[in-house]
């Protein structure tokens, strides 16, 4: 079974993340998940912070000599912005509590409902968790696993298809989508739309506002069979949804056709099935977007996710003082104007977290080749089919 944790606040020391379940036998270097962590930080709209951090993680345990162990791996990743927040965040009693306190929290953050759960007057005590900045480590252990994805022939990929006002109609073959989206700024895969949605960041920065959109995540190569219809929580498509709707500032997630379906009959939404001898089942469209009952089916999977505008505003809406209840504007921290192209980093690595969970419960195997000799036998049962 694959799990993990993860811990650290935004101005913290550091990220920590513990995984257990790996295969022994993976080749995995930090240069590589350095790779995706870099991915995280870029994208037009992205504020200060990003100038500071050059996120690199390390293993701390179960990998030696370029290879997994079995053992759980534990990853670190500094916070460079640490130096600047030692004395206010030391976990000591010498701490700076009455440093940076804030006390007006911002609509559309978890401020308020965090203070009031936890019976903190600061809200930093909320807000340190509650940041994207979380992130980081997530896309590492999701970065992780996809190097296992990649042994077992899956591939991801990811696009962002609206920011704003601004919509990508183009549908270009997920192979395509990396090439095309690193040379946007943006993520986006039209050179017209990328260039509108940039100009709309501007405007919206201009202004003093945010902005949120739309990504959109592929996966190809993976078999018909993972996930199940027998329990709630086995279902592909709800591990799926759960995952990408825990990424920070996401209010919607869809898949497939998603709520296009719901304004179509029947007959135009499900995908008819074909059989072609030497090839086995098929379908010709791919509206359910790969999963049907909760159980993958061979094709294409593909889901979307909608990112809400960051709530953190350099002209804040108004809020209540907690210290005095009166009405004050929201603070005002260090964020982004748009994050959209690095919730698309973060929505692969959750994708491919969820993805390597049921291909190890599908499969077991306590080493790599072991998980892959389980597939291939997997694969041949299907082809007889």
């Amino acid at each position: 079974m694959l799990r993990f944790l993860d811990a650290g606040e935004s101005h913290g020391p550091a990220l920590v993340g513990v995984v257990e379940g790996l295969p022994a036998g993976l080749a995995v270097t930090t240069d590589y998940i350095d790779a995706q962590l870099a991915r995280r930080q870029g994208g037009h709209g992205r504020g200060g912070r990003m100038r500071i951090e050059k996120d690199r993680v390390r293993f701390l345990s179960g990998v030696r000599g370029g290879f997994t162990l079995g053992s759980p791996v534990a990853l670190l990743i500094l916070n460079q912005d640490w130096s600047n927040w030692q004395h206010v965040m030391d976990s000591g009693p010498q701490a700076g509590v009455d440093e940076r306190v804030v006390t007006c929290p911002r609509p559309g953050h978890a401020d308020l409902a965090g203070v009031l759960k936890y019976g903190h007057s600061d809200i930093r005590n909320i807000l340190e968790r509650s940041s994207a900045r979380e992130t980081a480590m997530r896309v590492a252990v999701g970065t992780l696993v996809r190097r296992l994805l990649e042994e077992l022939g899956v591939t991801i990929y990811g696009r962002v298809t609206s920011i704003g006002p601004v919509t990508d109609c183009s549908t270009p073959a997920p192979r395509d989508w990396p090439e095309m989206a690193a040379a946007s700024p943006v993520s986006c895969t039209d050179q017209a739309s990328g260039g509108e949605m940039v100009l709309a960041i501007d405007r919206a920065r201009e202004a003093g506002d945010t902005l949120g959109g739309v990504v959109e995540i592929a996966a190809t190569g993976v078999p018909s069979g993972l996930g199940s219809h027998v329990h709630w929580d086995r279902r592909l498509d709800g591990r799926l949804a759960g995952a990408l709707m825990s990424i920070q500032g996401i209010k919607g997630v869809e898949v497939g056709a998603g709520f296009a379906a719901a304004t179509m009959p029947g007959s135009a939404v499900h995908d008819e099935i074909v059989y072609r001898s030497g090839s086995g089942f098929s379908r010709p469209t791919n509206r359910a977007g790969g999963i049907e009952g909760g159980i993958s089916n061979g094709q294409v999977m593909l889901v979307r996710a909608a990112m809400k505008p960051i709530p953190t505003l350099t002209r804040p809406l108004a809020s209540v003082d907690l210290a005095t209840h009166q009405p004050h504007r929201a603070a005002v921290e260090r964020s982004d104007v748009c994050a959209v192209p690095a919730a698309m980093v973060v929505a692969e690595a959750v994708v491919a977290w969820e993805l390597a969970r049921v291909f190890v419960e599908k499969l077991g195997g306590d080493n790599l080749a072991d998980l892959k000799a389980g597939l291939t036998d997997y694969q041949f049962r299907l082809r007889q089919v």
